[in-house]
């Protein structure tokens, strides 16, 4: 059985679990991280990830980290071309969502979020507040208008793995209190993937 380190509050964690949901695939949960018990940052924990981030999954002793690589890797090993199409330019289209998710998009919210949800007292500068949550309205209208022109999923008519990396981010820009922009296109993706029982479960339960 798959092995997932982690906590299911976290946000990359849940772009794992959710991806497992979706394709069936059994798993154990072992909870590390703050409020668990298992700090990450132990020796134990920095042998499987260097970063000590979670989270980390172990497949028949293979130890993968990075949350993308991860949903990458589990829906390729079971062949769920519905999610990752094997098509070059088509995978190329979903990956380069997530890798957008991963990259501007979070880079974007991480003083709000941190500030506003997080309550971090290392993150209380109100101008740096307020840049981050214009930014991150700003890298959320790109995707607004990408799913005004699809009318649906972010490559197009059907579900796939950019899907789940960017349904958590759709969640996490929701539930935090900023000013939102006002991206129509954005909310009816959210109920969209609000019809799907492993978002519901897994997406829609933390910010």
């Amino acid at each position: 059985m798959l092995k997932i380190l982690g906590k299911a509050p976290s946000i990359n964690v849940r772009k794992v679990l959710w991806t497992c949901a979706e394709i069936g695939l059994p798993y154990e949960l072992e909870e590390w991280g703050a409020g668990t018990g298992r700090p990450v940052p132990t020796p134990e924990f920095l042998q499987l990830n260097p970063h000590g981030l979670v989270p980390v999954l172990v497949d028949d002793g293979n130890v993968l980290w990075e949350s993308n690589t991860i949903c990458r890797y589990l829906t390729g090993r079971h062949q769920r071309f519905d999610l990752l199409p094997p098509d070059p330019l088509a995978r190329a289209h979903v990956e380069k969502w997530m890798d957008w998710q991963a990259t501007d998009l979070n880079a974007s919210w991480r003083y709000a979020f941190m500030a506003l949800v997080r309550r971090s007292p290392d993150f209380t500068d109100p101008a740096a507040i307020a840049a981050s949550a214009a930014a991150w309205n700003r890298q959320m209208g790109v995707l607004d208008a990408q799913l005004a022109a699809t009318g649906a999923f972010a490559t197009g008519d059907t579900f796939t793995l950019a899907d789940i990396v960017l349904g958590v981010s759709v969640q996490r820009w929701l539930s935090t209190p900023i000013d939102h922009a006002n991206l129509p296109a954005v909310r009816a993706y959210h109920e969209r993937l609000r019809q799907r029982p492993a978002f519901v479960t897994h997406g829609a339960t933390h910010p």
